[in-house]
């Protein structure tokens, strides 16, 4: 397991641990051995207990009046007043008891925690299967394959390669004479004389510009340069500029961008480089 499906597998188990968690607190389920009485305040019980249920129905106005004469005066004694108090019960529906705070608060919980769950399997299931159509990471339709030739080529014999923004690479041209030297002329990143290189520098994944004055690419973050079809030429980087497997189908170049083909540094080049002025040399001269 490489490091990116290790951090994966460790982020799975603390969603799901953290999604346990929640499902105790929202049924409820303590250990047994809980007793929720010995967390209270003991003066909280106790003001509790004095108060009447509220269950009970109340006693009529004057009844009540009357007990609390007697209560205040200090007159009920043993044998003296004996109030008998019949309390009746009456069974009601679900409708008219309404909902308790307590029941609200419970619902509206388990809907929080249902939304949440869901959001997470939502991400879950996209990391796992990635957007397979319509932009990275799918196959790109780059255009008709003599348009991006009419492109590149410029007039003075120089390359500008063509920039697909959707497929993040460049377009250029690769002949029958360097493909013979290269080692990806028997490859599937080669079709109808054309390659696609990825946009990132291998070294520490920077933009990689083209320089046309040298008719190639030079990284400008740490000086990693490359000829125009991403094989290495000088620099921190450890491997040529990645690539895409790429075909031609009915006319038009189809990038996949779903398969980033690596490949180690070139034993020689196939193409010229540097043929000209070098970019980054200019800028640091400035």
């Amino acid at each position: 397991m490489n490091i990116v499906e290790v951090s994966f597998a460790g982020f799975v188990a603390i969603g799901l641990l953290g999604i346990i968690g929640i499902g105790v607190i929202v049924t409820g389920r303590a250990p047994k051995s809980f007793n929720w009485k010995k967390n209270v305040d003991k003066k909280a019980l106790k003001e509790d207990k004095s108060r009447t249920n509220f269950l009970e129905p109340d006693l009529p106005k004057g009844e009540a009046d009357v007990v609390e004469e007697l209560v205040e005066s200090e007159e009920i004694s043993e044998g003296a007043v004996k109030l008998e108090e019949n309390v009746i019960y009456e069974e009601i529906s679900e409708e008219e008891a309404g909902i308790t705070r307590r029941q609200f608060l419970s619902k509206a919980l388990r809907i929080s925690f249902g939304a949440f769950a869901g959001i997470q399997l939502i991400s879950y299931l996209g990391f796992l299967w990635p957007k397979v159509s319509g932009g990275f990471g799918s196959k790109i339709d780059a255009g008709s394959i003599e348009d991006i030739k009419n492109q590149i080529f410029q007039a003075d014999g120089s390359v500008i390669p063509a920039f697909i923004p959707s497929a993040r690479a460049y377009v250029l041209p690769l002949d029958n004479t360097a493909a013979s030297k290269s080692q990806f002329g028997s490859g599937s990143t080669v079709a109808e004389g054309l390659v696609a290189v990825y946009q990132r520098c291998v070294h520490l994944g920077c933009r990689v510009p083209w320089c046309n004055s040298s008719q190639g690419f030079e990284c400008p973050c740490h000086g990693s340069k490359y000829n125009m079809i991403g094989e290495y030429f000088a620099g921190p980087a450890p491997r040529n500029l990645d690539r895409f497997n790429v075909s031609a189908v009915s006319g038009r170049l189809i990038i996949d961008t779903g398969t980033i083909v690596e490949s180690p540094r070139a034993p020689s080049m196939s193409v010229k480089y540097p043929q000209g002025l070098s970019c980054i040399a200019l800028s640091t001269e400035e």
